[in-house]
């Protein structure tokens, strides 16, 4: 067993559990502790992909890396890819188990908790400190029964919690107060106290409302953690509209639209940050203005999006797009609705066997579903002309990861251009080909996740969609800037020594 463990639940979704969880990993670190993140089940279309070729939620990545740690399948042993608006396929260990819907995966849960409590305890044998995040919030009266990601977690491996909330969203108090209520008395036990998330202004003003809490609930506020202006960490939940930056001059402005089922959202967060760039996201019945650049982006259900797609306005859009100069990327299923063709045999996004749609056709390629999942990290070099430095013959360096379930092929007879050269342990010689460019140049589809994130990649994506000199831009490094000083006005803003002792007390 750890030295300890803490459990992060959250008042509701988005209160701020990944954030502090990613925080005090970087601060147990900073004081030698070996400490694993964990999330026993989590419901997001952003997620990771593991060296080993598993598949866990994008937030316990970001924590793996605040602790130093290569992310792994037992941190996150529990996925759910939401498909429509009531199934999801069920992801367990890293790997799919099949798609199934609310009743279903009720019934299922069981079995499923089995895994979870497997994946911690081999976490806890291995780390001095497993650091817990729930889901949405342990309150939901009707998701109580089976518990697996809150509570019921919490109860089954003995674990102190602390309740967090987010004061900038409004009614903090009754957040709080409201959650504890709901808990039965021995989860109110476990119950440390509280953190207040997102906090502006003096906090003197506060210290009412926080002396109110304490003895109102006899739990004490463990912290108040400011409002970073500015700050971003890769989001797993749904897509934030609203602009990273505000303040621009930008060289090049890129479109992008924002579909039911868009997933890995992340892909285009380094654009976004990227000094030269104006990222805008369109979604349903929103006017789609001028564009350098389109990217269509991965979706968890390629035919129902590309329907929306039509629907919304954007084939003609792409048309004339392309017809006057501009530039489009396709980035996995989005790669594959610039295809012909897109048929799923075995009806693995809709239940329904035999589906079959019609791509954009700006690309000569057809795409079949397949049961097996391809789940990947990638290395290589782009390969297309203008990648390369002008000074010489090296291409830009590539990384990224795949997750699909797609197999595309090229028609017969068509020669092809490839977007990039990827390392492949059983073609080590001469590498894999990946993706496609056109022959005029306007047109590249993916299968890369991550594609923007190296920063020779970037540079080169930059300089091929017309703009010059862009500004260097090395995401992980901002990244690894960003968690640090998320680390630092938590460590200015809660005691993270008693925290620890009073965690290693309540297991005692």
């Amino acid at each position: 067993m750890p030295a300890f463990s803490l459990m992060i639940q959250g008042t509701t979704s988005d209160a701020g559990k990944s954030t502090l969880v990613t925080a005090l990993c970087r601060l147990f670190v900073r004081r030698g502790i070996q400490v694993a993140p964990f999330k026993p089940q989590n419901m997001a279309l952003n997620s990771a992909v593991t060296q080993d070729g598993n598949e866990i939620g994008r937030a316990q990545a970001v924590q793996a890396y605040a602790a130093g740690l290569e992310p792994h399948v037992d941190m996150n042993p529990i996925l759910l890819k939401p498909n429509t608006d009531t199934g999801a396929q069920v992801i367990i260990q890293g790997k799919a188990v099949g798609n199934m819907n609310a009743v279903g995966y009720h019934e299922y849960k069981s079995i499923a908790k089995i895994a979870a409590l497997d994946s911690y305890h081999r976490l806890a044998e291995q780390y001095q400190a497993v650091l817990i995040e729930g889901a949405g919030s342990p309150a939901e009266i009707n998701l109580r029964a089976r518990d697996i990601a809150n509570m019921g977690f919490a109860e089954s491996i003995d674990c102190p919690v602390i309740i967090i909330a987010d004061i900038d969203k409004g009614g903090v108090f009754a957040h709080l107060v409201g959650t504890l209520d709901l808990l039965s008395p021995s989860e109110q036990d476990r119950v440390i106290g509280f953190v207040i998330n997102r906090f502006r202004g003096d906090i003197s003003l506060l210290q009412s409302g926080l002396d109110w809490l304490e003895e109102r609930t006899g739990k004490p506020v463990l912290g108040v953690l400011p409002f970073l202006k500015g700050f971003h960490l890769e989001s797993e939940d749904a897509v934030a509209k609203s602009p990273i930056k505000t303040d621009t001059n930008a060289k090049l402005n890129i479109v992008i639209p924002i579909m039911p089922r868009t997933s890995n959202h992340t892909d285009w967060d380094a654009l976004r940050l990227h000094p030269d760039v104006q990222v805008t996201l369109v979604g349903a019945n929103e006017s789609i203005p001028p564009a350098d650049l389109v990217i269509l982006p991965g979706s968890k259900s390629v035919q129902s999006d590309l329907a929306f797609l039509r629907q919304e306005g954007w084939e003609d859009y792409l048309n004339k797009h392309l017809r006057y100069g501009g530039k489009v990327i396709g980035i996995c299923g989005g790669y594959q609705m610039l295809g012909e063709q897109l048929l799923d045999p075995l009806g693995l996004e809709n239940q329904h066997a035999n589906t079959q749609s019609t791509g954009f056709g700006f690309i000569p390629m057809e795409t079949v579903l397949k049961e097996e999942k391809q789940l990947k990290q990638r290395h290589g070099q782009l390969a297309f002309s203008g990648s390369s430095s002008r000074s010489s013959n090296n291409y830009a360096k590539v990384t990224g990861y795949e997750i699909h379930s797609g197999v595309s092929s090229f028609s017969a007879n068509t020669t092809i251009n490839h977007f990039a050269l990827l390392d492949n342990e059983q073609n080590k010689e001469n590498g894999e080909q990946e993706g496609y460019i056109s022959e005029d140049g306007k047109i590249i589809g993916t299968y890369l996740h991550g594609v923007f994130d190296h920063p020779e990649a970037l540079q080169a994506l930059l300089n091929w969609a017309g703009v010059d000199q862009a500004a260097a831009f090395d995401y992980d490094q901002y990244r690894d800037s960003e968690i640090n000083r998320l680390a630092d006005s938590t460590e200015q803003n809660m005691n993270i020594d008693a925290l620890i002792e009073q965690c290693r007390n309540f297991q005692q």
